[in-house]
């Protein structure tokens, strides 16, 4: 007889190796498939470094995962060795006036701020004279603002992967890499998963199938998402001396939003001189992630510098490396973290609109308790109310 699972977890990125990872820490006896072999490229968790900030403008109600995902990174730090957490800081700048919006937030900057009240979260609101001061390689106005939080900063996403998937196979998860699932369904006693290489069955289900999700569900469900492609660039500096204004400990990550301008967001250097400064902004094209084109054009590499000419004078136009990622977002940056209208034994987690990989590392630990059957859900102690996570039959579908 087939063996039978307490968990499947389909996908293995940033949520997928999160929750195999604290199901195994449980003992429960979990079996975790991919399409791929994490970390990869193919997906949303790539790309050398992803921004962590305590306090979220996309809404207080994602900070405890933040919080949470902090102790999983330093505690996988100490047993594995792998650097994963850099607490740099993190900076929102936002010029005066009208300003682009950042993950559908207009006022991106106000609302960090007011996330870190509810909070209680140490934090500064600096004027344009200071942050000139503090981060030299910025140009800034005169009365630009930001916010600034020197417990935020940055992850390293495929280490984090690699960490989780390394020490959930060492307790015990089967990771099926290369594997890709065809269809799941739920019976009466639990989920069936099929694969082009065998049958599974489990009590529980986890799909975390990021860009592909979409297409495992029914309409009018999948027509909440888009997935859409994002190009991140790393661009050398103009001299070594340039490169050394953004070392992590001259610059913090940032989030720009200039009076009429795009916004954009990006990184220190954590490499050579000849390795770049990363940068990108938000796109907006719809795509399909088996068809997206992953090559960066010239005309796309020239508009990004455009971008960021004006206010990182310390960058030349030499573009050294961009890669192609996804979102996969649903309207008003929201996460859907529930379990499928009709069938309890599956659970969808869609945790990215283009803000998830902070808060990975507690997502996972909440996935694992809701397909344990857990009723109140815990992190670090903390209650957490998912409410605002629910499925949402009714709600419309995603629009750009």
């Amino acid at each position: 007889m087939a063996k039978t699972y307490d968990v499947i977890v389909l996908g293995l990125g940033a949520m997928g190796a999160s929750a195999a990872y604290q199901l195994a820490l449980r003992g429960a006896s979990v079996l975790g498939l991919d399409q791929f072999t994490p970390p990869h490229e193919q997906g949303s968790t790539h790309g050398d470094t992803r921004i962590t900030r305590l306090a979220c403008g996309e809404g207080p109600q994602y900070t405890p995962f933040v919080q949470r995902s902090h102790q999983i990174w330093r505690g996988l730090e100490e047993e594995t060795g792998r650097p994963l957490l850099r607490q740099n800081g993190v900076v929102v700048i936002a010029g005066a006036g009208e300003v682009a919006p950042t993950h559908g937030v207009a006022k991106f900057l106000e609302a960090t701020v007011q996330s870190a009240k509810a909070w209680t979260l140490e934090h500064e609101v600096i004027d344009g004279g200071e942050i000139a001061r503090r981060f030299p390689a910025f140009k800034v106005a005169a009365d630009d603002q930001a916010y600034y939080d020197r417990l935020g900063g940055f992850v390293r996403p495929e280490n984090c992967i690699a960490a989780q998937l390394s020490r959930a196979r060492a307790r015990g998860a089967e990771l099926n890499m290369g594997e890709k699932v065809r269809s799941f369904r739920q019976e009466k006693n639990g989920v069936v998963v099929d694969t082009a290489l065998g049958t599974y069955r489990a009590a529980k289900l986890i799909v975390a199938a990021g860009p592909w999700l979409p297409g495992f569900l029914e309409p009018p469900l999948a027509k909440q998402f888009g997935v859409t492609r994002q190009v991140l660039y790393w661009f050398r500096a103009k001299s070594p001396a340039e490169h050394a204004r953004f070392a992590s400990e001259h610059c913090p990550v940032y989030i720009w939003q200039p009076s009429k301008a795009e916004a954009f967001y990006g990184f220190p250097a954590v490499g050579s001189f000849e390795e770049g400064v990363k940068i990108a902004t938000e796109g907006h094209d719809v795509v399909d992630p088996d068809t997206v084109d992953r090559k960066v054009s010239p005309r796309e590499i020239k508009a990004m510098v455009e971008i960021f000419r004006p206010f990182l004078p310390g960058l030349s136009e030499r573009c050294v490396k961009a890669k192609v990622c996804l979102y996969t977002e649903v309207n008003g940056a929201r996460f859907i973290l529930d379990r499928l209208p009709g069938n309890p034994n599956i659970i969808v987690a869609s945790p990215c609109s283009g803000h998830g990989f902070k808060h990975s590392g507690g997502i996972g630990d909440a996935l694992a308790q809701m397909a344990l059957g857990e009723k109140k859900i815990t992190l670090g102690g903390q209650a957490i109310d998912m409410t605002a996570f629910a499925v949402r039959p009714d709600d419309p579908a995603w629009s750009p």
